[in-house]
């Protein structure tokens, strides 16, 4: 089956990033006071008057279609994109907004591809691997599953860099294309592990395409001179052969992977023996049922809004700037914005005392009142002194 095209993941935008930062601010505040603020927010951005209570109501239909939004497509859709889904679902949306429809547009497509490499994602994965698997139960077909990943990617990132990295990554993706059918479908998994699902192909016609993608790759990647060898190992499972459930044959063809990783380690990539198909006993059947095991490997992450935390959004080229003082007794930029506090740009970092109050007036947003506690002060150029600012609750 044809894959998507290349797409790649672009940089938040000042607005989205401070809205997502936002979110966790919103979440923390009586819910009176968030109404309040909601109600001159969706006054600033879209142009309509809400009361407390409807502004609420909205902004609990943003959160929760960016929760389905984002589970759809399996990476993160941005804010701003879901407040225009909302709002012109909810017919509140004033002036025309071309940007963010196009975005909307790219929804579809973002929920089933890898940004990087353009192969279907891994939600894609389970759904297609389960399809498929069906679809040969009930003719009495073949199904083969590859699993591959890149020994020594690792030591490409540490020598390289990550921008060499993705480079390798996506010649991987490459690779796949140029040697599938069009029954077949590639799919990045994440990080360095890829998968192939092969219709109607037995274990001779897997091992063979597989072996061919190998040398492939081999050849693709030794004009970069790395100065080490990247190799593209391999482990495949067949439908009905190795298993007849989805987690056995993801288990199987994972152990037959590292089987490979292991000999190539102790050998030449020219001589390294190709993974051997073997009967699966009965009793290897069924190690997905072990207690313990998993058939698709975790893996542990910090929440979304405890890495936002530690986010710090540039204002940098915006016309961010901040009123100090409850008789606005000075001015000041605003150079970058975080979960816990703000940076701000001025000449007479002595005359701020140590708590004072402000008034943000950011991108997008109406202004907002906060307190702040100063805690360091450094140098800047032409004079001026960067301060950086805690929020009080």
């Amino acid at each position: 089956m044809p894959q998507p095209g290349d797409s790649s993941a672009s940089r938040l935008s000042t607005e989205d990033a401070f809205l997502e930062l936002l979110t966790d601010t919103l979440d923390s505040m009586e819910r009176p006071a968030r109404g309040q603020f909601l109600e001159k927010f969706f006054k600033s951005i879209a142009h309509v008057d809400l009361n407390e209570a409807r502004s609420l109501d909205i902004w609990d239909q943003v959160l929760a279609r960016k929760r389905e939004l984002t589970e759809q497509s399996g990476k993160k859709v941005a804010l701003q994109t879901v407040l225009v889904d909302v709002l012109a679902s909810a017919g509140l949306l004033r002036l025309p907004i071309v940007m963010e429809y196009e975005e909307l547009r790219k929804l579809q497509i973002d929920a089933a591809t890898d940004s990087l490499t353009g192969l279907y994602n891994r939600r894609l994965f389970d759904d297609h691997f389960e399809k498929e698997l069906n679809r040969s139960q009930r003719y009495s077909h073949h199904l083969a599953l590859v699993v591959f990943d890149l020994q020594r990617f690792k030591q490409v990132n540490d020598s390289y860099g990550h921008p060499q990295g993705d480079v390798v990554l996506q010649m991987v993706a490459e690779t796949l294309r140029k040697s599938m059918r069009t029954s077949d479908y590639a799919f990045r998994l994440g990080g360095d592990e890829f998968a192939l699902l092969l219709p109607q192909s037995d274990t001779e016609q897997a091992a063979a395409l597989s072996r061919r993608l190998r040398a492939a790759y081999t050849a693709a990647v030794e004009p970069l001179g790395l100065g080490f060898p990247l190799i593209l190992d391999y482990g495949l499972a067949v439908y009905p052969d190795d298993g007849e459930q989805q987690e056995v044959l993801f288990r199987v063809a994972d152990e037959r992977l590292y089987q490979l990783k292991n000999e190539t380690q102790t050998s030449s990539p020219a001589t390294a023996a190709p993974p051997v198909s073997r009967p699966v006993a009965a009793s290897e059947k069924q190690v997905a049922s072990v207690p313990g095991s998993e058939p698709f490997p975790s893996r542990v992450s910090k929440p979304e809004s405890e890495r936002r935390r530690w986010e710090r959004v540039s204002l940098a080229g915006t016309r961010a700037y901040a009123l100090i003082g409850e008789g606005v007794e000075s001015t000041a930029r605003v150079l970058d914005l975080g979960y816990g506090g703000v940076a701000l740009e001025t000449a007479n970092p002595e005359g701020m005392a140590e708590s004072f109050i402000a008034v943000l007036h950011v991108p997008i947003l109406p202004p907002v009142r906060v307190n702040l506690r100063r805690i360091y002060a450094g140098s800047k150029t032409a004079g001026n002194s960067r301060v950086g600012c805690s929020f009080v609750t």
